[in-house]
């Protein structure tokens, strides 16, 4: 599966699923500081889904409609890194396949998706 993680993604998840063998473009790496909208059409020029710890973007997706693949919201405060990656990799594994076009939350304890972005 193909991913963009913003900037605000810990470093940890971004390489739990690469080792996972899935493809993640990392705004951190490639260019810091752009705004929401730049991440978005990062994500969709890559058909990619869009991995972020920032709530604006359900705003972007579900009224404005500015995303193609969708959008995974990481809602995990208080975990470390390591358990993160794990919690992440763990959904994308288990429901990988309701990924695409959908607006995915993880939170502690419940993993919320919403279809047709």
């Amino acid at each position: 599966m193909n991913f963009v993680a913003d900037e605000n993604v810990e470093k940890q998840i971004v390489d739990r699923l690469r080792q996972d063998g899935h493809i993640v473009l990392y705004i951190a790496e490639m260019q810091q500081g752009i705004s929401d909208e730049e991440v978005l059409k990062q994500a969709n020029s890559n058909q990619a889904v869009l991995i972020t710890t920032d709530k604006d973007f359900g705003e972007l997706v579900f009224r404005m409609g500015r995303i193609n693949s969708g959008v995974i919201l990481i809602r995990l405060e208080g975990y470390t890194p390591e358990n993160k990656a794990v919690l992440v990799s763990s959904a994308v594994q288990n429901h990988d396949e309701k990924l695409d076009n959908s607006f995915c939350v993880i939170s502690p304890g419940r993993i919320r998706i919403r279809q047709k972005v």
